[in-house]
């Protein structure tokens, strides 16, 4: 197994271009990258909920900050040109289940079409060494059976949001064959990977349709958190824990993308897979103030119950695994929104959590 430490001087002003930066995981990842020192520039939407985690740490100010729609090609190919970064993360999506089945057209369009638009821009930019496409664990076929999900498993998805995701990993695979490989891997110069996560929690997260948040903007009102699905098991995993496993397969793509560049799972231990109803006592416990749920009796499109992941590729070969466990990962997000509500300095809260992070990688 090789070490999994993170190499802070790799991304001290390394030019990293990022899609979706305004976003959840967006955010959290420009705002780590900025604190390391690397030259970052963000290409997304405007954030479409208030409050969000982008102005909260006033991410505008510490990156360059570019509002475009992924699916705009000539937009997104003249940024990536005159930005000319060396590491790209792909991470603009339509990501809630929901909101797909409203609009199935913007969601394929968004996260398949948009990811054709990022790879073909990427082929006219010799500067990038890297490229990390993020889809979703729910990429995979899902047959709701009880073993973990490996990267050599079929794709799928029964609703147009997994579906998508399947479908964006054809489309990467497909262009890094077609374009970045052209049957010689031995002359690749550009990686190419695709990283798979299962649920990410974490502090700043203000998504519609999502069961933190949801459980946070509920607590924070004295109300109960009306939940579809208690039973549902799901591969929960801390924010920081994930970003650092992106930042590592980004590190080592860059250094050898022959060998790198395939598609990686990661994934909690398998004592972090529990129910939504666990994650729901868990947060009432750690959040008191008389918090509750409730079952949400109404009729509710089709989710998966049952999803893991297989993550050992990742932990062998990237030497990545993840240091929070479920329960600490709940106490840290709380007490960022405990904070955020209490108003006090969220940005430097937010440097302490990366800071007692990094002690641990």
């Amino acid at each position: 197994m090789e070490d999994m430490g993170l190499n802070k001087l790799f991304w001290k002003g390394r030019r990293v271009f990022i899609t979706g930066h305004t976003g959840f995981k967006g955010s959290w990842l420009s705002f780590w990258l900025a604190e390391l020192g690397a030259d970052v520039k963000g290409f997304s939407l405007v954030p479409d909920v208030s409050p969000n985690l982008y102005d909260t740490l006033s991410l505008g100010n510490r990156i360059e900050s570019v509002f475009g729609d992924i699916r705009n090609l000539d937009h997104l190919k003249r940024e990536l040109a005159e930005f000319k970064p060396e590491v790209v993360f792909h991470m603009a999506a339509q990501a809630i289940v929901r909101t797909s089945y409203d609009d199935p057209i913007e969601t394929f369009e968004t996260n398949v079409i948009g990811t054709v638009n990022l790879l073909e821009s990427v082929k006219f930019v010799k500067s990038i060494k890297a490229v990390i496409s993020v889809t979703s664990d729910k990429c995979y076929e899902n047959r709701e059976w009880d073993w973990k999900y490996r990267e050599s498993d079929p794709m799928g998805g029964w609703d147009p949001y997994s579906a998508s995701k399947g479908c964006a990993e054809l489309v990467t695979a497909s262009f890094r064959r077609s374009y970045f490989q052209n049957g010689n891997s031995d002359s690749i110069k550009t990686g190419i990977a695709t990283a798979r996560a299962g649920n990410v929690i974490g502090g700043g997260d203000w998504s519609k349709d999502r069961l933190i948040p949801d459980i946070m903007r509920s607590f924070s009102k004295q109300e109960p958190v009306v939940i579809r699905n208690p039973a549902a098991v799901r591969p929960w995993q801390y924010i920081l824990d994930l970003l650092h496993g992106y930042m590592v397969l980004a590190e080592k793509l860059y250094k050898d993308p022959k060998r790198y560049s395939e598609a990686w799972n990661f994934g909690p231990s398998e004592s972090d897979e529990r129910s939504v109803e666990f994650i729901l006592n868990k947060m009432i416990e750690t959040w008191g103030e008389g918090a509750s749920w409730k079952l949400d009796k109404g009729v509710n499109p089709h989710e998966a119950s049952y999803l893991k992941l297989d993550s050992s590729k990742s932990r062998m070969n990237l030497g990545w695994n993840t240091k929070v466990t479920l329960p600490s990962a709940l106490e840290s997000l709380t007490s960022w929104y405990k904070n955020y509500f209490y108003g006090a300095d969220i940005t430097e809260f937010t440097k302490s959590q990366i800071r007692e992070f990094e002690k641990h990688i």
